[in-house]
């Protein structure tokens, strides 16, 4: 779907077509595209230093934090064409989750400590929000944060938490009161993951990654000028910072770039006289799969659009999230099917994709979870 765009916007299209062709080598694109994003960490790290040299790491942060700034017309403009591209994903937890966290709620310190090495690449975050009985129904979290003096001593167990073996922090959700509302209670705590009493586990997918974590903490002594913005009021942090999450899960530009790869994929298969993308099933099945993905887009110009009048995702990142994810399951199936037995090949992107994309309806709150915050929120029920 094409956009309206001004010409200041347009040259800005420009600019970023220009940026992606000098840094995102051939080779690095055709890795991407076919071995879904596995890139080496150091072909990652170089893509992510041109962009904060470029001064592009924080594309929603103000300039005075060192971010770029720009509107989310321009944060649009540069997905769709880095999806495109099929540059490395430049996401990281601590740029776009905890970073507007901070800037929001963040002490004076912490920003000034936190925020320039986070820009920077120094600080590596992983988020620890889930736990074991506690993945969609977070509120529920057991992990306790007692005080003693000036430090709190932090004991429990975080799941699926995303490359903590190779993160310096976590930035993590911990129970520091009961109250009458499981919400209530709930505190927001910066863990440095080198201190005494933290064991890091990895576990291995089915894709034979181990991308995530458990994260066992005994008797972890955190100062307490590491918590973020009032003791007990970690859950309204939390909900903030899981908007900003869940608008960018069903990456909706990628999912495009995905389904022009069936599409050559299809065009390459032959079936009878013909190909399989002239196959009438299968024509059906992707034209099924565009119309899911042009919905998904209208839905992330809504977003898109609240944000311009100087709003949150609120729950229209929950729809998106929804339908996001979804699309993106359904493309990697389709590509499955349509490579057939090739699909034995487990580095494939078809392969990985697919594995990979299971987690996507599960992690930032289900979309059983979802559904009930559109139910709630959006139609009032």
């Amino acid at each position: 779907m094409d956009l309206t765009l001004s010409p200041a916007d347009e040259a800005f299209r420009a600019e970023v077509r220009a940026f992606l062709q000098a840094h995102v080598t051939p080779a690095m694109r055709e890795k991407v595209r076919r071995s879904g994003a596995l890139l080496e960490a150091e072909e990652r790290d170089e893509y992510r230093r041109a962009l904060f040299e470029r001064g592009w790491m924080a594309p929603m942060w103000p300039k005075e934090y060192g971010g770029a700034a720009w509107t989310p017309i321009q944060r649009l403009i540069f997905d769709q064409e880095a999806s495109a591209a099929w540059a490395p994903g430049a996401a990281a937890p601590g740029i776009f989750m905890l970073g507007p966290i901070l800037i929001a709620f963040g002490s004076d310190e912490q920003k000034a400590n936190y925020l320039p090495r986070t820009l920077s690449g120094e600080i590596r975050w992983a988020q620890g929000y889930s736990e074991p009985g506690s993945g969609s129904d977070l509120a529920s979290l057991q992990t306790r944060a007692v005080r003693d003096g000036d430090d709190y001593v932090v004991t429990g167990q975080k799941i699926w938490i995303t490359q903590a073996d190779r993160s310096d922090m976590m930035f993590t959700l911990v129970r520091t009161s009961t109250g009458e509302v499981k919400q209530q209670g709930i505190s927001f705590l910066l863990i440095d993951l080198q201190s005494p009493g933290i064991t890091i586990r990895p576990i291995t997918l089915l894709n034979n990654a181990a991308e995530i974590c458990e994260v066992f903490l005994d008797g972890v002594r955190v100062p307490v000028t590491n918590r973020v913005g009032t003791e007990g009021e970690g859950w309204t942090y939390a909900t903030r910072l899981l908007e900003h999450e869940r608008s960018t899960v069903g990456n909706v530009n990628r999912a495009r770039a995905a389904l022009a790869r069936i599409r050559e994929l299809a065009a390459e298969q032959s079936i009878g006289t013909g190909t399989l993308l002239e196959d009438p099933s299968f024509s059906e099945k992707l034209a099924r799969l565009e119309i899911r993905l042009q919905a998904a887009t209208f839905m992330q110009l809504r977003v898109v659009a609240e944000a311009m009048a100087g709003g949150r995702p609120g729950p229209a990142s929950s729809l998106l999230k929804i339908i996001g994810t979804e699309v993106a399951q359904e493309i990697t199936h389709l590509a499955m099917s349509t490579i057939g037995y090739a699909a034995i090949e487990k580095s494939s992107w078809e392969t990985t994709s697919y594995f990979d994309n299971r987690k996507l309806s599960i992690f930032s709150g289900s979309n059983e979870i979802q559904r009930n915050i559109v139910a709630k929120r959006i139609l009032g029920l």
